[in-house]
């Protein structure tokens, strides 16, 4: 089966950390996969070194065959600029898709934003493509939640837009419940949805590097980590507020935040105005060093704001943390919240609320160190029997089989992605 992976965001950005062995799954199973993808320039909004605009370039990188097309870089608060860099990228895959379709017998499209949806779902329609679309964030709701001008207006073209793309799709795949119940409410027909939970970077936690931090180093403190993006949605701010109410009791407690971000000039205002020391930040760091800072972490945080959106959603970092066998602190609601506890992996406070936060922390701090070792061992124990690569991508196997009607792709045991001794040596077939 001939699959094209069709996403705005691929490598060296940061993408989503089930993709690059969701693609070598796809392989292992005897497909060729192509990705088509934009030139990157995701988080920052500015292209990456070594890369300039080209109308098409062609590329292997990490094994996989990536065909990169046209688009405005862009990543502000600006609603024009975010227009320009996603309505680019659409006319780019559409003419790509236009020329191309006859290539393909299946496209997976991750989305968001919705628009890769809709030029697959045209020109999948006059080359009678099928696709897969895998809903990481729903749309127009996301954007409804947003702060830039004339979202009222954007969303109500986007709504229409999502309808038409869904209608149309083979098959689809979202990351909670909480999504799909969204989905059913919309009309779309309940035996079109499959909920994959996504999976983490398993093989980053096989053979973790041995990078260190001498922030993490201090003898007796208690080191929380938050890694990931310093966005508006994942209101950072409540974590350093809670931090500092905290140390007033908890002298010993440290925070580093790792990653970047729009916010991330801000943050650090108010962590000087707090005058909180013991609140350090680190630039953003590969999925494989990661996992040999998670285990000198006595505890992980998750932080989201207060919307109705954020509760149908699981922030890929949770399982990255349970992967890690940390307890965790979520000061999240919904979907994510349940997870934790139902796993028994840590503690879940109500967003934007640095008292009850604080509160958590102590609780943490004061607990038994068995007990919090326990928690992490509940959780990897969760992930592993719940969230693993290897129930996810027997699901996605049966539904992209059900959507292409092809019998090259057949239901077998789903071994872990190749190792990077394998994939080093690995072509496109």
């Amino acid at each position: 089966m001939r699959i094209v992976y069709v996403s705005q965001w691929f490598e060296p950005e940061p993408n989503n950390s089930k993709t690059e062995a969701l693609l070598n799954g796809l392989i292992a199973e005897g497909a060729r996969v192509t990705v088509l993808t934009g030139f990157p320039n995701y988080p920052g909004g500015k292209l990456y070194p070594g890369y300039r605009i080209r109308l098409f370039q062609r590329e292997i990188l990490k094994g996989f065959e990536v065909h990169r097309v046209p688009l405005y870089p862009s990543h502000n608060r600006s609603s024009v600029g975010r227009i320009a860099n996603y309505s680019s990228f659409f006319l780019s895959s559409l003419i790509y898709g236009l020329v191309n379709k006859r290539k393909f017998d299946l496209a997976y499209v991750y989305h968001p934003p919705i628009t890769v949806g809709l030029a697959v779902c045209l020109w999948g329609l006059l080359g009678r493509v099928p696709f897969v679309i895998d809903i990481q964030d729903l749309w127009p709701d996301s954007v409804a939640a947003s702060d830039m001008a004339g979202v009222k207006v954007l969303s109500g073209m986007l709504n229409g837009v999502c309808n038409f793309v869904y209608r149309r799709a083979a098959r689809i795949l979202v990351q909670c419940p909480g999504m799909k119940h969204k989905l059913l409410e919309r009309g779309v027909p309940a035996d079109k949805i499959a909920v994959v939970y996504n999976w983490t970077d398993e093989e980053a936690f096989e053979a973790p590097s041995d990078f260190s931090l001498p922030f993490l180093e201090e003898p007796a403190a208690f080191n929380l980590i938050y890694a990931g993006n310093f966005g508006r949605a994942q209101n950072c701010e409540t974590l350093i507020r809670a931090v500092a109410l905290a140390t007033e009791r908890l002298p010993k407690l440290r925070l580093l935040m790792i990653g970047d971000g729009v916010e991330e000039q801000r943050l650090r205002a108010v962590v000087a105005e707090l005058g909180a020391a013991n609140i350090c930040f680190h630039s953003r760091v590969a999925r494989s060093s990661m996992a040999a800072i998670y285990p000198r972490a006595d505890a992980l945080v998750c932080t989201l704001t207060r919307q109705e959106l954020f509760a149908h959603v699981i922030p890929s970092k949770t399982q990255a943390y349970m992967a890690a066998g940390r307890p965790i602190l979520m000061a999240v609601e919904g979907d994510a919240a349940r997870l934790i506890v139902e796993a028994g992996a840590g503690i879940a406070v109500p967003p934007e609320d640095p008292a009850a936060l604080a509160d958590a922390i102590a609780r943490m701090v004061q607990m038994p160190r068995e007990q919090r070792e326990a928690m992490g061992r509940a959780g990897r124990a969760y992930y592993d029997a719940h969230l693993s690569f290897a129930c996810g991508m027997a699901l996605t196997l049966s539904e992209i089989r059900g959507a292409a009607g092809d019998a090259s792709l057949e239901p077998r045991q789903v071994s872990p992605a190749p190792s990077r001794q394998a994939k080093a040596g690995q072509g496109i077939t």
